[in-house]
């Protein structure tokens, strides 16, 4: 039961409606009496003790991919809430712009690999739209708490309503928590309209479908960046280039990776019709460069240091030599993608141009020699979440085939299918409900497969429409659903490999545009955010026209060219089921 200083502290919020400043509403007893009512939620109790507010000024975001730069105030509010039966305690976090900012606007955000949230680094792409926004630490303990270290209670035994949390739970009751903490705490009546966003990417961009697919009228309009859905393929695919070169037996020093790399982007740079370090067409560059072409090439890097950013990495020796017909063939296998020992299609890989960050290979200074370094994200998935053993690593790959990568998927598909892939893809309910979604997924990202959100796209188009027409089809679902594919750009960000490649920084206020405004987005405002170029502008093309400049690259044009379109789509035959 609530103490009688609460209830006063409810009576008289409403007096303050509006408030001019920031000091008026950023207390912990006005934050209590906005706290949604004991039987607003079945099965949610709010801790009002729990309460823990603070006022911020003049906080400052700058070089940010996901919102430009800016100076604002807000309210900082943390709570408490539990669940009936459970003896469990959610954090929840919400910035509140200032009342004469508030844009009767709501956003929640996700998180990253195993992590529910991203911390601090996605509240402000809220607040700078006037919208209270929020993240939740899913139960786990803190925000700072990844599901990884609470999915085990001890080896064997698993923690599943942890799991239900980290699947989709958890950023429900953030938005429906979220949502009616905002209308109370800015004292909105029931005539008010609230809009309510969410934008996130990676495993953001998978918590952001998640909730797309199940709870129907909760958002208004989503921004999903490269989605890390289809969850046990997604894990497992991070092995699938190091069982390549243990099976083709050749460990490439990295430097000759990176060497492929970039000759395949100086390669392919101009067959988009301009010449500007950029792999815009990276179809094209897959049905007409031939990687023999870059056997005998020389190649050198300076010595580095091991890294945790952007992805786990040892450290590397000075290193020269030349492209070698092995090499080559280790990059044509990882990019073809899985396939099992019958031929079939397992999974797709990477685009020409993307960097081979799961291919990392480890020098031994002993033999002098580089051989198998094994990727700590699919490891993990294989210890923790296949086998139940309390350990994120595998020492070694003995003994695992293409086979074994193919079984190992299919169990984590039947094991987490409810919770974890995340690909339904009858979605009427949120297209009856009025609701817009901006799905956006680097051209040249090298962790999760641009084809995956291409697939995902195709699968929600071929169940949605059956009767229609590749076009017609393709134009009904944009009506509310509209993918883009950035050209050069890495896993949710910019690619220092690629820097004149633009980044759709304003996406989510391209999506309230077409949400409150009815604007949809021919095609998507990106900015080249690095290199000499930065500061231009340039439009990224909606799927499946494809960017082509003409007039000796000064014009753009989103063309239709069905070769590359096929060239995107996977026939996943090493499967009975279909894979959405």
């Amino acid at each position: 039961m609530r103490s009688a200083s609460w209830i006063l502290a409810a009576a008289v919020s409403t007096s303050v409606a509006h408030a001019a400043t920031l000091d008026d509403v950023c207390t912990t007893s006005y934050a209590q009496a906005a706290l949604p009512a004991d039987d607003f939620y079945r099965g949610i109790t709010i801790d009002p003790s729990s309460v823990v507010v603070a006022p911020v000024r003049n906080a400052s975001v700058s070089d940010e991919v996901w919102y430009p730069d800016a100076v604002f105030d807000y309210c900082d509010v943390t709570f408490a809430y539990s669940h009936t039966g459970r003896n469990d305690r959610v954090l929840v976090r919400y910035w509140l712009p200032t009342p004469g900012k508030f844009q009767n606007r709501y956003l929640s955000t996700g998180g990253g690999g195993y992590a529910i949230n991203s911390g601090n680094s996605s509240l402000p792409g809220g607040i700078i739209y006037g919208a209270a926004a929020g993240m939740t630490d899913g139960g786990f303990g803190s925000f700072d708490t990844q599901f990884d270290a609470v999915w085990l209670l001890a080896n064997g035994t698993a923690n599943w309503e942890s799991l239900f949390m980290f699947g989709y739970q958890g950023i429900h009751e953030l938005s429906v928590l979220g949502k009616q903490f905002t209308r109370q705490f800015f004292n909105m009546t029931e005539n008010d309209k609230l809009y309510s966003y969410y934008q996130g990417c990676s495993e953001g961009g998978r918590e952001g479908w998640s909730q797309v697919q199940r709870f129907a009228d909760q958002w208004d309009g989503a921004v999903t960046g490269a989605p890390a859905f289809r969850f046990s393929f997604q894990q497992i695919q991070h092995l699938y280039s190091n069982v390549v070169t243990q099976t083709l037996d050749y460990y490439p020093p990295q430097c000759e990776l990176k060497k492929i790399v970039n000759e395949t982007i100086a390669a392919c740079d101009p067959l988009d019709g301009r010449t500007d370090g950029v792999v815009a067409r990276s179809d094209l560059c897959k049905l007409h460069f031939n990687t023999t072409s870059l056997v005998g090439k020389p190649y050198h890097c300076a010595a580095s240091p091991a890294s945790s950013t952007p992805f786990p990495s040892p450290a590397t020796p000075e290193q020269n030599g030349t492209v070698t017909a092995e090499g080559v063939k280790i990059a044509n296998e990882i990019i073809q993608g899985l396939r099992d020992s019958k031929g079939r299609q397992v999974y797709f890989s990477y685009q020409p141009a993307a960097s081979f960050s799961d291919a990392l290979t480890q020098y031994d200074s002993t033999t002098d020699s580089w051989g198998l370094y094994v990727n700590s994200f699919g490891a993990e998935f294989v210890t923790r979440y296949l086998e139940l053993v309390n350990a994120s690593t595998l020492p070694n790959l003995d003994g695992v085939t293409y086979d074994t990568l193919k079984d190992w998927i299919y169990e984590g598909w039947q094991r987490y299918e409810d919770t974890l892939h995340t690909t339904w893809p009858d979605l009427t309910a949120f297209q009856e409900a009025g609701g817009k979604v901006l799905h956006l997924h680097g051209e040249s990202d090298s962790s999760i497969p641009t084809a995956s959100s291409i697939r995902y796209h195709e699968s929600v188009r071929s169940v949605m429409y059956p009767k229609l027409s590749f076009n017609d089809s393709s134009a009904a679902l944009a009506d509310w659903y509209r993918l883009f594919i950035v050209p050069g750009a890495e896993h949710c960000s910019t690619n220092s490999l690629q820097p004149n490649a633009p980044w759709p920084q304003t996406t989510l206020q391209t999506l309230i545009d077409w949400v409150e405004k009815g604007v949809a987005p021919g095609t998507l405002n990106g900015t080249i955010l690095q290199g000499e170029n930065a500061g231009q502008s340039q439009s990224i093309c909606a799927w499946p026209l494809r960017p082509y400049w003409t007039d000796n690259g000064t014009t753009l044009e989103c063309q239709y060219d069905q070769a590359s379109i096929d060239s995107w789509i996977y026939d996943l035959d090493a499967f009975k089921l279909p894979v959405y």
